[in-house]
């Protein structure tokens, strides 16, 4: 993600360098022009950066695989956003500076100002206005996004004036950069840009994002196998089928919306979904009175590549799950069972608080022993110390498959980092 982004905004700034010097810019003080071209900079790159975060939204499947997953295209999609904020507020700053740069060095060479007809000046007149305040509004949508206390729910509909602050900026952009740029690459860069960022704009204000992959079912069962764990049946009619790791986006009430949950079972044809629900919040925690069965639901998916087929040849595999974060290994461990002999040899930690009261030990155990290539390791920290690196005696290459808590995973990540370890973990942080 940081590479990515980093290539991403070298690259802009690479396009922006190349463009050609405007007529009179030559005629501006040195001042005057550091100012002049920091406003394109980094107006290029606040705009760019929210094309990309419009274009990331839609969750484009056909980008998964480049990304890793639809996880890691949202926790991009998000730094995306901050970067792209911070470089809006950087551009309101510099435009603000001409008071600054006229009491140290004067209004001796300042740059002109592109003018039109009465008609395109009050144009631009009105794009940078909403310019301004699109800068203002993002603000205060960056401070609710990293509010985590700020409820899930009200987040989410605010969140959806998000398409149309962009397309204010399509605007601003459009009419304030220069004349000169849509001749360049640079304005060819812009154009591009601010069509897929339209399109995508428009797809979310209609609702159209991920309109093809929702399918409509039922739910067929509610429990909970344990205190702060809801399991939850659905069944589809129409569901394509999913691999063992994926997750898909449950739509159990319009009002609260989607939330993103690993199915917990493997695909058998039937439709059936299976998922297993850990309390960790204020939608979570009231699930299971909320949900009942008989009520409609919708699912959208599957999504992500948690999938230990990605494995590199020849590399030991090391599957790690903590608590609920066993959902995805028991759909891998379900997909398994019909052909023993062909399951991957791998070293399976199952860390838990309490191995007698946990409602997925004995499951775990079960689907372990038709398995003899998985070999399950128990965990359990009321009796023993929790789970380290050194624990595991890596040597040599392996694939580290986690989902857990984040610092138990950071922690884990940290201690493998003197190995040649490859650690794969989903990043569920959609907001």
């Amino acid at each position: 993600m940081k590479t990515f982004l980093a290539l991403y905004v070298a690259g802009v700034a690479l396009i922006w360098a190349l463009a050609g010097a405007e007529p009179g810019q030559g005629a501006g003080s040195l001042p005057w022009m550091l100012r002049h071209q920091a406003m394109y900079l980094t107006g290029l790159w606040a705009f760019s950066l929210m094309s990309l975060i419009m274009v990331l939204a839609t969750r484009p499947a056909w980008l998964e695989r480049a990304f890793g997953g639809l996880d890691k295209m949202y926790r991009t999609h998000k730094w995306a956003g901050i970067l792209a904020i911070s470089f809006a507020a950087l551009h309101w700053l510099v435009e603000m500076s001409d008071d600054v740069i006229k009491a140290l060095w004067g209004r001796a060479g300042r740059l002109p100002k592109e003018h039109g007809d009465g008609i395109l000046e009050a144009l631009r007149d009105m794009a940078e206005e909403l310019g301004e305040w699109a800068i203002y509004a993002l603000l205060a949508m960056l401070v609710l996004t990293l509010w985590k206390r700020f409820p899930f729910h009200l987040w989410r509909y605010l969140h959806k004036a998000m398409p149309v602050l962009y397309l204010a900026l399509v605007i601003h952009a459009a009419f304030l950069a220069p004349v000169a740029y849509w001749s360049q690459p640079v304005g060819w860069m812009l154009a591009v840009m601010a069509a897929a960022g339209s399109v995508a704009a428009l797809m979310s204000l209609l609702g159209r994002i991920g309109e093809r992959r929702r399918h409509v079912g039922t739910v067929e069962s509610v429990s909970t196998p344990a205190a702060g764990v809801t399991e939850v049946v659905c069944q589809l009619g129409d569901w394509p089928g999913h691999r063992a790791g994926q997750f898909v986006f449950l739509n159990f009430d319009r009002f609260e919306g989607p939330h993103p949950f690993t199915i917990a079972s493997a695909d058998a044809g039937d439709g059936r979904l299976r998922f297993e629900i850990k309390a960790l919040g204020d939608y979570t925690e009231t699930l299971a009175r909320r949900v009942q069965a008989g009520q409609p639901v919708t699912v959208e998916g599957p999504y992500g590549c948690f999938d230990h087929r990605r494995a590199r040849s020849g590399a030991r595999q090391i599957w790690v799950a903590a608590g609920v974060g066993v959902t995805p290994f028991l759909a891998w461990l379900e997909s398994m069972q019909g052909t023993p002999q062909t399951a991957a040899a791998a070293d399976l930690y199952y860390c838990v608080h309490n191995r007698d009261t946990d409602p997925f030990v004995s499951r775990v155990t079960a689907l372990c022993a038709n398995l003899p290539a998985v070999r399950l390791t128990v965990i359990s920290t009321d009796r023993e110390a929790p789970l380290s690196a050194e624990r595991m005696k890596v040597s040599g290459a392996a694939d580290v498959w986690f989902c857990g808590p984040k610092a138990f995973g950071a922690a884990l990540r940290e201690g493998l980092g003197r190995w040649r370890v490859r650690f794969h973990q989903e990043a569920f942080e959609m907001r």
